[in-house]
């Protein structure tokens, strides 16, 4: 479990090609300093198991499932990426509840910065837009962020999030240009609503 504070931003350093799979190694110092064997490091939004560790640095495969549905098969060594470690119980839950289940991508429309922010337009599945509610939480790439505006049109589904001068010196978001691919995962709380309102008589409770 996370919570989309990112710690740091990482670097590619090498990107392994494992048939149906890929073994991506990360420098990230902040992420590795207590980082043993099974940990759980989100990449981008991506939750990765730590199966190689080396000097300030750590090796995670990523299978074929997670390069169809993420954007993580898009990345190339020397890129930058998004870095969290799991959160430890007790610990403070600065963002929201973040799996690391990436649900789907959206591209970044446009952006339009301003003296003391940028907000950010990102194009959204059909099949996600319902999960996504002005105000609500939604992570982008690992980083847990508050919906300004959302609007479905004819020609698509979009949303908008505002980017605090933290955020943009501190995160991967900071230099993704229109076009580029981001990792999206809504916010678990509105699928088990759904799933809750949706349910058959005879998959209610228990006796």
């Amino acid at each position: 479990m996370f919570t989309g504070i990112v710690e740091e931003k990482g670097v590619v350093t090498a990107i392994d090609d494992l048939g149906d799979a890929i073994r991506l190694t990360v420098r990230g110092p902040v992420v590795t300093s207590d980082a043993r064997h099974g940990d759980s490091i989100c990449v981008n939004g991506c939750c990765l198991t730590v199966m190689a560790q080396g000097e300030g640095t750590f090796g995670a495969d990523v299978m074929k499932e997670s390069l169809d549905k993420t954007s993580l098969g898009d990345l190339v060594v020397g890129a930058e990426v998004n870095l969290e470690r799991a959160t430890a119980a007790g610990g403070r839950l600065g963002g929201h509840i973040v799996q690391g289940h990436v649900d789907g991508t959206g591209t970044i429309i446009d952006r339009s910065p301003s003296e003391h922010w940028e907000v950010v337009r990102i194009g959204l599945p059909d099949d996600l837009a319902r999960y996504v509610v002005t105000k609500g939480s939604i992570t982008v790439d690992g980083t847990s962020l508050t919906v300004v505006d959302v609007v479905d049109e004819p020609s698509g589904s979009w949303f908008s999030v505002a980017l605090i001068p933290t955020t943009l010196a501190d995160t991967v978001l900071g230099g993704r240009a229109p076009g580029a691919r981001v990792n999206l995962e809504v916010d678990i709380l509105a699928k088990y609503v759904e799933r809750l309102l949706t349910a058959r008589p005879h998959e209610g409770g228990h006796a």
